[in-house]
């Protein structure tokens, strides 16, 4: 089967996927996960990634379980909340500790990184631990990102954080593969803007810029680490997403 071009992925959102999965949980026909695997390699290549052919259980099963499935929030509490003319600016939260699968990459694009970090990622999800059963999503997905010391640029390495579900945050399962780490992370406070569509390391340095000038200095916001979380999967163009300044001391 040949891959969709460009032109059909960008007309090819999250409502055709769904028409093509069943509303149940019944496995996907073989050219329905030829399809959406299809898609993904597409998105895959704008962002220089390779969508290997053994990705195709794990994306079936995470696409059809969307549709069945809620996905669980990290929980948080708002501290507050600053609007200009209706419109939410930022808003300030209190994460609470918990535990979270882990994954470093150090690719030449920050894009490469946080992609190739999902795939194994999902595959833990979607059956490949020691329970042997799906976990769940929940959301956001979130990466961390390290500024060089000019303060300008992102060193290559990023961790990208997948919360666990309530349901395991006391007995987590295990990884088959070496990549991932389960963690423990203490409470954090954050300050998140909400912004749309890809994210690259353009997108984020002027959503870094923006956020920074609404606060103006201040001393108690860590300069050397910030966190972009992602609300959803990369098919979609618009997606949403937050970057988070990190409260020191949180």
């Amino acid at each position: 089967m040949a891959l969709i071009s460009l032109e059909d992925l960008e007309g090819f959102d999250d409502e055709q996927l769904d028409d093509d999965v069943t509303d149940s949980s019944e496995p996907m026909n073989e050219e329905n996960q030829d399809r959406v695997l299809a898609h993904w390699q597409a998105v895959g290549r704008l962002h220089q990634v390779s969508v290997p052919r053994e990705m195709r259980g794990p994306i079936q099963e995470m696409t059809v379980r969307n549709q069945t499935s809620e996905r669980e929030p990290v929980p948080f509490v708002t501290v507050s909340r600053h609007e200009k003319l209706d419109e939410v600016l930022y808003e300030e939260r209190v994460y609470p500790a918990g535990k979270w699968a882990c994954v470093s990459r150090g690719d030449a694009l920050y894009e490469q990184s946080i992609s190739n970090a999902f795939m194994k990622l999902m595959r833990f999800i979607c059956k490949e631990n020691s329970t042997g059963r799906y976990l769940g999503m929940s959301v956001p997905i979130v990466n961390e990102i390290t500024m060089s010391e000019d303060g300008i640029n992102f060193l290559k390495e990023v961790v990208t954080a997948y919360y666990l579900p309530a349901e395991f945050q006391t007995n987590p399962p295990e990884s088959s593969d070496p990549d991932i780490t389960i963690i423990h992370r203490d409470t954090i406070r954050v300050i998140a803007r909400v912004f749309y569509g890809t994210t690259t390391e353009e997108t984020i340095s002027r959503q870094i810029s923006v956020l920074r000038e609404m606060l103006g200095s201040s001393e108690d916001i860590d300069q050397d680490h910030y966190m972009v979380a992602v609300y959803e999967n990369p098919g979609i163009p618009h997606r949403r997403n937050e970057i988070w300044f990190i409260r020191r001391g949180s």
